[in-house]
């Protein structure tokens, strides 16, 4: 076996399993792109966002694209770093924590790639990177807190499930409960990570079930960890959703998760967009033409559901998947 054969399974080995590199050099013309994104089994929301990029960043709109997907940030790191030694033209982001990206993007820099971060932010210098088209998850855990806050039940006991650590979603999502734990006007049944899977947030609501705490609210960082927290509730004979023992809510909307706001089942339901790739696609094209960028972060339009208003109308117009 060759020595560049072995050098190339090392570096496959080093990336992982979830690495997509366009084969060969780009074709004469394209734009060369690395995407690094967290991988479409993360959830309904990721799914929607990876295919939003795959139907903008094609050969047919002007670009050669390489793709990497993981939920470990240092996977991502080295994924980078490979894209840069590549010499792709542009890297867009979203980032699967918010620490430890200031020597990658400083690197793209000098080696004049432009990077773009995309769904997350990170904690880097706004001049490391070119922009940013994010939601506002610190505004998202605002919005859902003031609507649980505006049920004004008697009680706040509260189960909270939350995503991947130190990813701009959790920490987002995660502050303002937060401060209403400190403030004592809610009560931290339970502050655990299911890292946005299903199957551990069951867990989780199993495991305080168990204790025989008393809870009468399930806050889940993401639908499919609410998914879990009620499958752990109807097999335990425990009654959710409008009027109902425990209030759930979710981040999100996939559409059968906003169904189940509107058959009741679900309190509430906080929106997160994950259609950016239009407005980078826009951004890189305009850079490519010689113009200049007029914002360094464009927040997503977002809103949050309640069980009690919403219509299937909402449904069909931002729910996502099927």
């Amino acid at each position: 076996m060759g020595k560049k054969v072995i050098f190339m399974l090392v570096a496959l080995a080093v990336l992982g399993p979830c690495v997509m590199f366009a084969g060969g050099k780009a074709d004469s013309g394209l734009i060369k792109v690395g995407v690094i994104n967290n991988p479409p089994s993360e959830s309904g929301y990721r799914a929607a966002n990876v295919a939003d990029f795959e139907k903008v960043f094609t050969k047919a709109n002007g670009y050669s694209v390489s793709t990497f997907y993981s939920l470990k940030n240092d996977e991502q790191l080295n994924a980078a770093s490979q894209f840069i030694t590549n010499g792709v033209d542009y890297i867009l982001l979203s980032a699967a924590a918010t620490d430890g990206w200031d020597s990658m993007l400083t690197r793209a820099k000098e080696a004049g790639i432009k990077v773009f971060l995309f769904d997350r932010m990170i904690n880097a210098k706004d001049s490391l990177y070119e922009a940013a088209v994010v939601s506002d998850m610190a505004q998202q855990g605002k919005t859902a807190v003031a609507w649980l806050k505006a049920q004004k039940l008697p009680k706040y006991n509260v189960i909270h499930i939350q995503g991947a650590m130190g990813s701009d979603a959790q920490i987002g999502r995660t502050a303002a409960l937060n401060a209403e734990f400190a403030a004592g006007t809610m009560k931290k049944v339970v502050q655990q990570t299911a890292t946005w899977d299903e199957a551990e947030a069951k867990k989780i609501v199993e495991s305080v079930i168990n204790s025989k705490q008393p809870f009468n609210v399930i806050y889940a960082e993401n639908d499919g960890m609410a998914k879990g927290a009620v499958a752990a509730l109807d097999a335990a004979g425990i009654t959710h959703g409008v009027g109902k023992d425990v209030v759930i809510m979710g981040f999100d909307c996939n559409k059968w998760a906003l169904r189940e706001l509107l058959a009741g089942n679900w309190n509430y339901d906080g929106q997160c967009s994950p259609f950016q790739a239009t407005v980078i696609d826009g951004m890189i094209k305009t850079l490519q033409s010689g113009g200049k960028l007029t914002a360094k972060k464009v927040i997503s339009e977002e809103k949050g559901f309640d069980a009690k208003t919403i219509t299937q109308k909402d449904i069909d117009t931002y729910g996502l998947g099927d």
